[in-house]
C-alpha cells in the first residue's frame, strides 16, 4: 500500500475514533442532567477559550429539572415505584368525570405542566401529575426521550387504573407524547382516549433537527450521537420511533401540532397521523414553535380538547 493511502487512513481512523469520543459525551450530556452545576455566566464574551473547548468536545452540562412552584390549589403529594420512584402530584376535582395524566416534556417537570393541570379541572377532571424519571421530585438524573419513560406511563396508569377509575386520559407533551406512544405499544393498556402534542417521528429525526437548528451539517455526528446515546443508556436508539408506535393505538387521539415548530416536522406528525389506528384528529396552531401552546392559542387549546372530552 503506498505510504501517502497509509497516512490518509490513519488520519481518517484517527479522526474517526475522535468523533466517537465527542459523541458519546455529548450523548451522555443529553441523557443525564447535572445536579452540581454553579451559576453560569449568560455572556458568550466572559466564557474563556478553555472553557469553550471543554463544551465543544465534552458538551454541556444541562441542569437537573426542578420544581420552582407548587399547585395553587388543593393536592397530594404522592410516590409511585415504577423503574425509578417518581413524585407525582394529585390534584382532585368535585364530581370528576374522569381522571387526566399529564406527562411533562424533556428538560421539564411537573410544574411546568400545572397551566394546563388547571384547564383540566376546569373540565371536570381530576389530575395526576408526575415527573418523569431523573426530573423535579423524581428519583435518578437520567433521561432516555421516552423510552424508559414509557414504564412511567405504564406505572402511573395502573395507579390511577387500581383506584377504580375507568375514564383515563392520557396528555404528553413532546418526549411525554414519545412516551405515552410507546407505553401504548409496548403494554395492554386501555386508556379513554390520548392527547399528544408534537410528538417526533424517531430519536434520529430529532437529534437532525438540533443541528438544522445550529445551521451545521447532521452527518455524520447525528447518527453517532444517536447510536451512543442509546448505548449509553441500554437501549437502541435508532428502534425507538413514535411513528412505528402509533400503530399500536387504537383508542381515539388528539394529536396537536404548532406549524411553526422547528424541532418536529410536519411530515413527522404526518405520519404519526397516518399510522393511528383508532379515531383521530388533528389540531394546528399556525403561529407556534415548540412551545406551549396556551401562550397564543388558549382560547383554541381549551375548546378543542373540551369538545374531544
Amino acid at each position: 500500500m503506498p505510504r501517502f493511502f497509509k497516512r490518509s487512513l490513519v488520519v481518517v481512523t484517527v479522526l474517526f475514533v475522535i468523533m466517537n469520543i465527542v459523541a458519546a459525551f455529548h450523548a451522555y450530556k443529553f441523557t443525564h442532567f447535572a445536579t452540581d452545576i454553579r451559576k453560569k455566566t449568560t455572556k458568550e464574551e466572559a466564557i474563556s477559550f478553555s472553557e469553550k473547548c471543554k463544551i465543544l468536545f465534552f458538551g454541556i452540562d444541562l441542569p437537573r429539572p426542578v420544581n420552582k412552584v407548587q399547585p395553587s390549589v388543593p393536592f397530594k403529594t404522592i410516590t409511585l415505584q415504577s423503574n425509578k420512584k417518581l413524585e407525582c402530584w394529585w390534584l382532585p376535582t368535585a364530581n370528576a368525570k374522569g381522571t387526566v395524566i399529564v406527562f411533562h416534556g424533556y428538560g421539564s417537570s411537573k410544574a411546568g405542566m400545572l397551566d394546563k393541570a388547571y384547564l383540566f379541572q376546569q373540565m371536570d377532571y381530576n389530575v395526576l401529575l408526575p415527573d418523569f424519571m431523573g426530573s423535579g421530585g423524581s428519583e435518578g438524573n437520567q433521561t432516555t426521550i421516552g423510552y424508559k419513560e414509557a414504564e412511567n406511563v405504564k406505572t402511573c396508569y395502573d395507579y390511577i387504573h387500581e383506584k377504580g377509575e375507568q375514564n383515563i386520559v392520557l396528555f404528553g407533551t413532546s418526549m411525554g407524547a414519545a412516551s405515552i406512544l410507546k407505553s401504548l405499544h409496548d403494554c395492554p393498556l386501555a386508556p379513554t382516549r390520548i392527547i399528544i402534542e408534537c410528538p417526533f417521528g424517531s430519536t434520529y429525526q430529532t437529534v437532525k433537527a438540533r443541528f438544522k437548528m445550529l445551521h451545521v451539517p447532521a452527518f455524520p455526528m447525528a447518527g453517532l450521537l444517536t447510536f451512543w446515546g442509546g448505548m449509553e443508556n441500554g437501549f437502541n436508539a435508532f428502534a425507538h420511533n413514535p411513528t412505528t408506535y402509533a400503530k399500536s393505538v387504537h383508542c381515539p387521539t388528539l394529536l396537536l401540532y404548532g406549524e411553526k415548530d422547528e424541532k418536529v416536522s410536519r411530515a413527522e406528525i404526518d405520519e404519526i397521523y397516518q399510522n393511528l389506528q383508532g379515531t383521530k384528529q388533528l389540531q394546528t396552531f399556525p403561529a407556534a414553535g415548540h412551545d406551549n401552546y396556551l401562550i397564543q392559542y388558549k382560547d383554541l387549546w381549551y375548546q378543542t380538547i373540551k369538545s374531544l372530552l
